[in-house]
């Protein structure tokens, strides 16, 4: 069984996907062996009603796939109140986490409302995930370019939190700048694979990280999810090992959040 801890809801803001109607994609990703997914709404990167955009990710998530589809909701520190978003997600909506997008919402991860989000999630338990980029550069419409975002400051935030779980997506970038190691490191960090690339890439991930920290993502319906799976197959790791990335890394996340 699969937990994909990297998925999205509703529209790419940029081109219509196989998959982005939520029956369709929740039927193929059945299909595939999926156990569960971690959901986003991709209207949370752009849209400024947050509140909105995670009300309807909790309907839909409730309305195709309860218990199957996880949500995952959406806070933009930039904008006002965005702390009662926050308490909405675990309270209101009983998200067991959240989803970032900095380089979208146009903050830095050293700026100190960065660490006051991050503080309040350890203290509500929620799990961070924080992508680093959701698409390659080169395929990025002309008028919005949007680079990764620059982890050098996660390890020594991670340092200061021991409680937070934080949860780079997409994170192929950082893996290149050679920051990737540092924030496994440093706490409680994890990654997926969704961005890893090359012959072997995720058996060179586990080697580097350990394979405790590393997550099934598959970023679809953006991306192939028979490429995450793909990656997975052909690493040469143990049956066991595979399980861990595959499921039990991400169950035993999830499990104090659930608790």
């Amino acid at each position: 069984m699969i937990v994909d801890a990297n998925v999205s809801l509703s529209r790419w803001p940029f081109r219509r996907l196989v998959g982005d109607e939520t029956p369709e994609l929740v039927r193929r990703l059945r299909k595939r062996g999926v156990a569960q997914v971690w959901a986003e709404n991709f209207d949370g990167i752009l849209h400024k009603d947050v509140g909105g955009v995670n009300a309807r990710l909790a309907a839909e998530c409730r309305t195709h796939g309860k218990d199957f589809l996880v949500p995952f909701g959406t806070v933009n520190p930039k904008l006002p109140d965005w702390q009662e978003d926050l308490r909405r997600c675990q309270e209101d909506y009983r998200m067991p986490g959240i989803r970032l997008h900095p380089n979208y919402h146009g903050y830095d991860l050293r700026e100190p409302v960065f660490r006051e989000l991050l503080n309040l999630a350890a203290e509500r338990r929620l799990i961070v995930q924080l992508a680093v980029c959701m698409e390659d550069e080169r395929t990025q419409h002309p008028l919005i370019r949007v680079p990764p975002v620059d982890c050098a400051p996660l390890p020594e935030l991670l340092k200061r939190d021991p409680a937070l779980r934080l949860v780079l997506i997409n994170c192929d970038p950082a893996i290149r700048q050679g920051l990737l190691q540092p924030v496994l490191s440093a706490g409680g960090a994890y990654c997926d694979i969704s961005m890893v690339e090359g012959i072997e890439g995720v058996a060179r991930l586990v080697e580097r990280v350990s394979p405790k920290k590393v997550l099934f993502g598959s970023n679809s319906p953006l991306f192939y999810f028979e490429s995450a799976l793909l990656k997975i197959q052909e690493t040469g790791l143990s049956e066991s090992e595979k399980d861990a990335l595959l499921e039990g890394n991400a169950r035993q996340l999830l499990a104090p959040v659930a608790s």
